[in-house]
């Protein structure tokens, strides 16, 4: 398994519902990539005035996070895909 370093954030997407309120069924090419998921895995923090700074977001956290945040960048490990992110793209932990 990868192991982020620094504020980095490995996080595995849920996906949403393919089904609006009313039934209709949206195919899988004009879904939105989901802002949801799982943290998988965790850096260390990063160092500031000397000392580390601890991680906010723990392993296990299902968090909310910008859609187009700058730092995404999209991973395939074992054949699943995951996304990491910086901790400051996570807007809130659910």
């Amino acid at each position: 398994m990868l192991k982020p370093l620094n504020n980095y954030v490995l996080i595995q997407r849920i996906e949403e519902e393919s089904k609006t309120a009313g039934g209709i069924i949206i195919p899988d090419t004009a879904k939105e990539k989901p802002s949801r998921g799982h943290v998988i895995a965790i850096g260390d923090g990063i160092f500031e005035n000397g000392a580390r700074v601890p991680m906010t977001v723990k392993v296990g956290d299902i968090v909310l996070f910008a859609k187009w945040a700058a730092s995404a960048n999209d991973v395939k490990l074992d054949g699943k895909e995951y996304v990491l992110i910086k901790e400051s793209d996570i807007l809130g932990i659910l």
